[in-house]
């Protein structure tokens, strides 16, 4: 049995590990410094790659959760464009507690209150210091993954650089009870000169509200300060010209617009996902959705590794898939912001953006790109590129399919998080996998809706690793490139 995955951070990232390790019977140590579970959350908005990863892992008990009525993703002129792709609304309390009700049902302990303040790591592992309730102690891990937030120790412990901006603006949000009535769930435009003012009705708790302000230009008070009530009705009526009457809140913080982007993900043994590798202005609820992807993207790749499926090239294959994702995330909320501030600039440009989002093409790559659902990893065998095909290197659509066992859908399949090979074709691609299959899933379907070919593969994370006929060189390159060398003894 091989030393423990480390992780550190219970939130959205590292509980989404956790839970794919797990998954794989990986034996995982998942740490996280707050000693309680928050019982607020940050973010309202679950999006549509969340929503079918989840569903990839049969985690999609969203009952009761309606979609967001209208949803702009921080542009102009989107806000009736693509219902269907709209967020539902699913506070990030809930998505933690189903990842933490699977995190438990797999046998994996949260060990709340335990914070990492030192790590060690040489070739064969990673020595993890750790501050619990009964004092300091060390934990040994075969690898140590950093999901512990924008101040993350583990990224500063293993020298990662975080370059990026500081922040330029002041930003307030909580949930307050507000008394004046006509203020609870909304206030018009939330648009201002010298900033953002917004209130909506709390999802978890209807009689509070949340409501957050922005100052552009002010300064944002010192982090040791505690924010007060009043504090906040101050800022927000400095930007709105509103004053609202506030009985009290159980929840404010602030928040910048500092966008920062490490610079690796990954230093030898040491992972870094969600935001202790990205940080940028809360907009559209990217930081959830890119958290969760990091996590799903690097948990079958720790996994193979360990079982001994994998060499460690593998690994590598986690940054340079994610990283540009990162990327592009950071720069999409800082677009946004120019869409705002300042206001003599910001006026022209959202009229010109508002124009080029009448085109298709145009809100098609805005709305891919904000919700994730645009991502298409390439796929490259033996230095060159497998050939095309509408499907390749994206997410797999959930398409319904008939196998010998009756009708099911290939998200069902999933679920198990092996990867996936469906055969449609004469079973020529059947003996090419057959070295594979202590590690993949091979299904014989007669028929997939939407798809033609003979074969299609899948790895573990929802994306196509090859779409054919299953009957080129193609596809066994693509079962070595992500399901590593066969067992001894099963010849290629």
């Amino acid at each position: 049995m091989p030393d423990p995955v480390i992780v550190a951070g219970a939130g959205p990232t590292g509980l989404m590990l956790a839970a794919e390790l797990g998954l794989a019977g990986v034996p995982v140590v998942l740490l996280e410094r707050r000693a309680t579970v928050p019982t607020w959350s940050q973010t309202f908005g679950f999006h549509l790659s969340s929503q079918q990863m989840f569903r990839q892992r049969g985690l999609d008990k969203f009952d009761g959760a309606g979609r967001f009525p209208s949803f702009d993703w921080g542009f102009p002129g989107l806000t009736n464009a693509e219902p269907e792709k709209f967020p539902i609304v699913f506070p990030q309390r809930r998505v933690e507690k189903l990842l933490a009700d699977r995190v438990a049902e797999l046998g994996v302990p949260t060990r709340r209150g335990h914070e990492v303040v030192g790590v060690e790591a040489d070739a064969e592992g990673v020595t993890v210091t750790v501050n619990g309730p009964d004092g300091e102690y060390t934990v040994r891990g075969s690898y140590l993954v950093g999901c512990d937030g924008g101040r993350s120790v583990v990224r500063k412990a293993v020298g990662i650089g975080f370059p990026g901006t500081e922040a330029t603006l002041s930003g307030r949000t909580g949930d307050v009870e507000i008394l004046n009535e006509e203020y609870r769930n909304g206030i018009g435009s939330p648009f201002f000169p010298t900033g953002l003012a917004a209130t909506v009705q709390n999802p978890d708790d209807p009689s509070l509200s949340r409501a957050t302000v922005v100052e552009f230009t002010a300064e944002r008070p010192p982090d040791e300060v505690p924010i007060t009530v009043e504090e906040f009705v101050a800022a927000f009526e400095r930007v709105s010209g509103i004053t609202l009457k506030v009985a009290g809140s159980p929840w404010l913080t602030r928040f910048g617009d500092a966008t920062r982007l490490a610079e690796r993900y990954r230093e030898g043994r040491v992972f870094l996902a969600g935001d202790s590798a990205h940080i940028h202005f809360a907009s559209a609820g990217q930081g959830l959705n890119t958290g969760i992807q990091d996590a799903v993207n690097l948990g079958w790749k720790l996994a193979s590794v360990l079982r001994g499926w994998s060499g460690d090239e593998l690994l590598d294959t986690y940054q340079q898939e994610r990283l540009p994702i990162g990327r592009e995330v950071t720069v999409y909320p800082q677009v946004q912001m120019s869409l705002l501030h300042p206001a003599d600039k910001a006026g022209p440009l959202r009229e010109f953006i508002a124009a080029l989002t009448q085109f298709e093409e145009v809100r098609r790559y805005l709305i891919d790109r904000a919700t994730g659902t645009g991502i298409r990893y390439p796929m490259v065998y033996d230095g060159k590129p497998a050939p095309e095909h509408s499907l390749l290197g994206l997410r797999v659509p959930d398409l319904p399919l008939v196998t010998e066992d009756g009708p099911t859908s290939l998200a069902v399949l999933l679920q198990s998080g092996y990867g996936l090979l469906v055969l449609t074709g004469d079973g020529a691609a059947d003996e090419v996998a057959g070295p594979w299959r202590d590690r993949l899933k091979v299904v014989r379907a007669t028929s997939i809706e939407g798809f033609e070919d003979g074969a299609l593969l899948v790895r573990p994370d929802g994306y196509v690793a090859y779409a054919g006929s299953g009957a080129d060189d193609v596809l066994p390159a693509a079962l070595l490139t992500w399901f590593g060398q066969p067992a001894a003894g099963r010849a290629v």
